[in-house]
């Protein structure tokens, strides 16, 4: 009799916990979430997520609330997020391999244990670019005429110590590379420059260069094959060259957040990242999207973490 009774009793206890925790989980979220955006308003990070939201709205009731924490290549915002209540209530997009770069180049408040990893949404390509008049046409061409003319090819980067600084110094490890290094807060700032003949080459962004290819020529992408927007566009190691390079967007939340929340989040977010009609939004924008779940997310960033320190301790 005695056993039976605890039994029951413990029965009882399970389906009360699950009820409870099933509960909890539906009832999430109950009130706008913050989003945080690292950089500018209308800018591509803030375009994306623009983007995203119009899907959200359409699977969850509770809306987002953009907070734009903008500075330091993307740090502030960065940081608001790590250090965010833990509830859920707070997520924001981060760019990689910024956030890693600054953690490890600026000793910045925050390291890859700080957040849960939601998904990543973008993988943009960086490449090398010049104006249509340029009298370069391929990359051996210019890396032929920077050794033969050593420091007079300028090159304009969004830096330093930002993800175009990183292929930089990937190229020169690689190729060797004699060029006047020029940096700039953004990569408006760059595009500016290259056309109007203040630097001779940029390393960019696919994203940033899509809406000034009459007036640029991409002459090779940095990506592992090539890329649906300039499918005619090599990529570098089409060229010859071993470099591989690019800037992602993802969505992270302060680690330590219900787990239950942040399985509503990762679900939600693949939802919306499979969702035809927002591939299409996306390839409108110029984003180039790339799914990766968190789990995957998080490999990657600890893989290129390792990769990073090792780059920066030879600097």
């Amino acid at each position: 009799m005695k056993t039976r009774f605890f039994t029951a009793a413990a029965l009882a206890a399970a389906l009360l916990l699950s009820l409870t925790n099933g509960a909890a989980y539906a009832e999430y979220p109950d009130k706008p979430v913050n989003m945080i955006i690292a950089f500018s308003a209308g800018g591509s990070s803030d375009v994306q997520a623009r983007i995203m939201q119009k899907y959200w709205d359409k699977l969850v009731p509770q809306q987002w609330t953009f907070v734009y924490k903008p500075g330091a290549g993307g740090a502030i915002g960065f940081g608001e997020i790590a250090m965010a209540k833990k509830d859920g209530y707070t997520i924001g997009g981060i760019n990689i391999p910024h956030l890693i770069i600054q953690a490890v180049t600026q000793k910045a408040q925050f390291k890859l244990a700080d957040f849960d990893y939601i998904c990543q949404v973008v993988n943009d390509p960086q490449c090398v670019v010049v104006r249509k008049d340029s009298a370069l046409k391929s990359v051996k061409e210019m890396f032929d005429y920077a050794k033969a003319n050593p420091g007079k090819l300028k090159v304009g980067l969004v830096g330093p110590n930002s993800g175009h600084h990183l292929m930089y110094f990937d190229v020169q490890k690689k190729v060797g590379f004699p060029v006047t290094e020029v940096f700039y807060k953004g990569a408006a700032d760059q595009n500016v420059a290259l056309l109007g003949g203040e630097v001779d080459v940029v390393f960019g962004n696919l994203n940033d260069v899509m809406r000034s290819l009459e007036e640029m020529c991409v002459l090779a992408l940095a990506g592992e094959k090539r890329n649906d927007f300039l499918p005619d566009v090599p990529t570098l190691r089409d060229e010859g060259f071993d470099i591989v390079s690019d800037i992602r967007r993802a969505f992270v939340a302060p680690s330590g957040i219900p787990a239950g929340h942040l399985a509503f989040l990762r679900d939600a977010f693949k939802k919306i990242c499979t969702n035809p009609d927002y591939l299409k939004d996306m390839k409108i924008a110029g984003q180039p999207a790339e799914y990766l779940d968190g789990e995957a997310l998080l490999r990657h960033m600890q893989s290129l973490d390792a990769d990073i320190k090792a780059a920066f301790a030879k600097k």
